[in-house]
């Protein structure tokens, strides 16, 4: 093993909101001090590589892979961490027209080929691909970020009335990972356990609902520390 090169979305970048650049009505983000990413640097001892980008989606993540294929030894260590954004909406046109059908930015289907894309380059290039699950939304604080300045009438009426609604749909891309491992022999760090083990799952997300806070990175670093890095 050489090094860990993560790929992902703002979650692996270590995005958090800036407390003290709080507006009324706005969030602020910066990097978090100690993201996981940084933390498992520390822990494994090993030089760490991270591409992860904000509001990447799988379909980005073949583009990343094939932008950095030359910087990918063998027994690299990858990473992946998406999904967060592929099942995420327009929501501004839901509260226009929640009459409507809408779709997520990437679909089930697409998002699962995309995923296994992704591994099959990388395994393709013997290197160790290691897949991250998704963090559980809290969906009332999720509800009422990307509500804002929106109808939020016609958001919860488009979601059944039950703002975990969105929580649900969020599951099915992290099953559709856990699947996607089992059917390719590629291992998954489960994070969702972990956060849905607290019993104060809002002590570790930011405002916005969606993005662990430091105190929820290192949960995650915690649980991937756990993990046992092939031929270490």
């Amino acid at each position: 093993m050489t090094r860990i090169i993560g790929m992902g979305d703002s979650v692996m970048k270590g995005i958090v909101t800036d407390s003290a650049n709080i507006c009324e009505g706005t969030l602020k983000y910066k990097i978090c001090d100690r993201n996981f990413m940084d933390q498992l640097q520390c822990t494994k001892r090993m030089p760490v590589l991270n591409l992860a980008r904000f509001g990447n989606t799988a379909m980005g993540g073949i583009k990343c892979l094939n932008r950095h294929l030359k910087e990918i030894q063998p027994d690299d260590m990858v990473v992946l961490e998406f999904g967060g954004n592929d099942c995420n909406f327009d929501w501004a046109s839901i509260a226009q027209h929640p009459e409507c059908e809408h779709l997520p930015h990437t679909s089930v289907k697409d998002f699962r080929n995309a995923y296994i894309s992704i591994l099959k380059t990388i395994l393709g290039m013997s290197a160790h691909p290691v897949m991250l699950s998704l963090p559980a939304l809290d969906s009332q604080q999720f509800f009422n970020f990307i509500s804002r300045g929106l109808c939020r009438e016609n958001i919860l009426r488009w979601l059944g009335g039950d703002v975990n609604a969105i929580n649900n749909w969020h599951e099915q891309y992290n099953l559709e990972i856990f699947k996607i491992g089992a059917s390719m022999n590629v291992p998954v760090i489960d994070i969702s356990s972990i956060f849905l083990s607290k019993r104060n799952l809002r002590d570790y997300y930011c405002e916005d609902g969606m993005h662990p806070n430091e105190a929820g990175h290192e949960l995650i670093a915690q649980a991937i520390a756990k993990y046992q890095l092939p031929n270490a």
